[in-house]
């Protein structure tokens, strides 16, 4: 089985001391696995978009400045 190496902030690695390292090994295991599930099925979505990246950016811009004139109303 391969390993990886992960660096995380010390108050968290306090906090894992005290569970088994058999606990963390698994919970490892399954967030990865599910992180590569999810990240495979957006690619299989992403594959069959016709959306071009210009006009994913166009329209985030639009989304953008529309939300943004929501918010100054509210103001």
């Amino acid at each position: 089985m391969a390993e990886i190496v992960v660096k995380i902030p010390e108050d968290l690695g306090l906090e894992m001391k005290e569970i088994p390292e058999t606990t963390l090994s698994l919970l490892a295991s399954r967030l990865v696995k599910e992180e590569f599930e999810r990240l495979a099925r957006l690619r299989r979505i992403v594959s069959k978009s016709e959306l071009t990246e210009e006009k994913a950016l166009e329209l985030s811009t639009k989304i953008s400045e529309s939300l943004a004139k929501r918010y100054e109303k509210m103001l």
